[in-house]
């Protein structure tokens, strides 16, 4: 049997329902709001997040359910996470779709939910409520936290400083 795990052997659309959803790391970068510039089409994250986003464990209090109070949720499928601009460098389901592999933090590469807290790569602590910043504020609460990465996720050649470099070339396109 094959001891490599899944997400290094199975594409997106190869996986179950259970390993699909496993690749979210818990970060609730997702869940943050954004602002996009009409004219450009520049999306910008907030630090403003989900009425529906516990600020602690960064994940949805009502998960099954979230249209019936957020009808705009955007749910990440196979056929959207390529096209998804404002997904987060450090996001499993980029990394995956990119064929890169997951960082050390994430939870089913370290076996612990908490790494990506500890690694400094959540929402946690971080974030406001949206039902306590009203919409014309929200330009004051942009921030470009989401966008950095942390630890890049090992390719096997032993160069992370390269990694790194060819990441942040890739990010900056």
């Amino acid at each position: 049997m094959d001891e490599t795990p899944f997400w290094q052997r199975k594409t997106l659309a190869d996986m179950t329902p259970g390993e699909w959803e496993s690749i979210c790391d818990g970060c609730g970068l997702c869940c943050l709001n954004k602002i996009e510039e009409w004219d450009s089409g520049d999306i910008y994250f907030t630090d403003v997040r989900c009425k529906l986003m516990d600020s602690d464990s960064c994940r949805c209090t009502s998960y099954p359910n979230r249209w019936d109070f957020v009808p705009d949720c955007v749910q990440l499928t196979l056929e959207n996470v390529s096209e998804i601009q404002w997904l987060p460098p450090t996001c499993g389901y980029r990394l995956i779709n990119e064929k890169r592999d997951l960082y050390w933090w994430h939870h089913l590469v370290s076996g612990d939910p908490e790494t990506v807290h500890a690694a400094g790569i959540s929402a946690r602590g971080r974030t406001f409520s949206e039902e306590d910043v009203p919409v014309d504020d929200y330009e004051d609460h942009v921030v470009d936290w989401p966008l950095t990465v942390g630890d890049m996720p090992r390719d096997g050649d032993g160069d992370a400083e390269e990694d790194e470099r060819q990441r942040a070339e890739e990010i900056g396109k």
